[in-house]
């Protein structure tokens, strides 16, 4: 089996008829100028050791030096090859509150897009880690199952919003019990860490609960709080323009808080650590110092195939053939001269 790497390089291939156009042009010149200067057969006596077989020789040497050279650019690959591929790193998931009172913007620019932020930050951070993602409000969604697959992930991070769970409110028990479920058919040799994001509202009671059931299969979770004490408003916008805010059943204004006291119990019910997420680089900071006392387990070597890549033989012919070209005089050789191979007269 073979393949070409960069096809686009063969259109360089039309420069090889181009340079024979040339040569046979100049060839033609000469001879019309020879002629104007005398006779042909006086002119070649006066220039003996001129070869005009040298010449097309070089220039045949010169046209397969060129092409190699494109072939070389264009890397054809032959064969295969099997190469191992091994990670070690441990499983995450990030549980992200997409609740309404994540919309608030006492943290800016809101408090779910500064969860994206530290998340999107995370992830850079990280190299053979296998990560999942769930949202939750009033109940937990998961959004993308545990992969190695970062762009992905960033990709279904950024599409994440309230909208994406029908039942409102916040359950950090159900998103606890969620996030612990991609972790059920794993192997249990596998370091597994939750990194929960939060406002740390709570509308439900288990959260205590759900913690203690995680620690008991072994998860540790981490708890990031965003947003402040004071809190504020939750603005409702259309087009990115805040039409109103948020009213509870008395028409008033709700002020959503953090409440960071639920945020700290989860994290040590589960030996993990709380973190206040309204400084990206000291979230990200802190995690990266937890992840790195964290034992890293080497996953499922990988294996696969590729194409081998052809590109040096044909730059090494092209390098040969360019020192031949060199070297190579237009003048005739004494010693094929001596061998008379067409009986020529002297």
């Amino acid at each position: 089996m073979w393949e070409l790497d960069e096809k686009k390089y063969l259109y360089l291939l039309f420069f090889i008829p181009f340079l024979v156009l040339i040569f046979l042009y100049n060839l033609y010149w000469k001879r019309k100028k020879q002629r104007e200067f005398g006779d042909i057969a006086l002119v070649r006596k006066l220039s003996p050791e001129k070869s005009t077989f040298k010449s097309i020789l070089k220039l045949c040497v010169l046209a397969l030096a060129i092409t190699s050279l494109i072939i070389a650019l264009v890397n054809p690959k032959i064969g295969l090859k099997s190469e191992t591929a091994k990670r070690e790193g441990i499983d995450i998931v990030f549980a992200v509150d997409v609740s309404k009172s994540m919309l608030c913007e006492d943290v800016a620019p809101s408090r779910l897009e500064k969860s994206k932020q530290i998340v999107s930050q995370l992830i850079n951070q990280m190299a053979g880690d296998r990560i999942g993602i769930v949202a939750y409000a009033g109940s937990a969604y998961p959004v993308l199952p545990i992969t190695t697959d970062y762009g992905v992930a960033r990709m279904f991070l950024q599409s994440m919003n309230p909208g994406m769970v029908s039942s409102q409110g916040t359950s950090l028990d159900d998103a606890i019990r969620i996030s612990a479920s991609y972790f059920e058919n794993e192997d249990k040799k596998v370091s597994k860490l939750v990194i929960l994001i939060s406002d740390g509202e709570d509308h439900t009671d288990g959260a205590e609960d759900a913690a203690e059931e995680a620690r008991k299969a072994g998860l540790k979770i981490i708890t990031i709080g965003i947003g402040t004490p004071k809190g504020g408003p939750i603005p409702l916008k259309n087009n990115g323009v805040v039409q109103s805010f948020q009213r509870d059943n008395n028409n008033d204004v709700v002020i959503t808080k953090m409440n960071q006291a639920s945020l700290e119990t989860i994290a040590k019910a589960t030996k993990g650590g709380y973190v206040n997420g309204n400084n990206t680089k000291e979230v990200v900071e802190y995690v990266k110092k937890a992840l790195d006392n964290v034992e890293k387990t080497e996953f499922q070597s990988q294996q696969y195939t590729d194409f081998n890549s052809q590109f040096q033989w044909f730059l090494g012919i092209a390098l040969v053939l360019l020192c031949i070209d060199i070297f190579l005089l237009e003048k005739k050789t004494k010693w094929v001269k001596k061998l008379n191979l067409f009986n020529e007269k002297e």
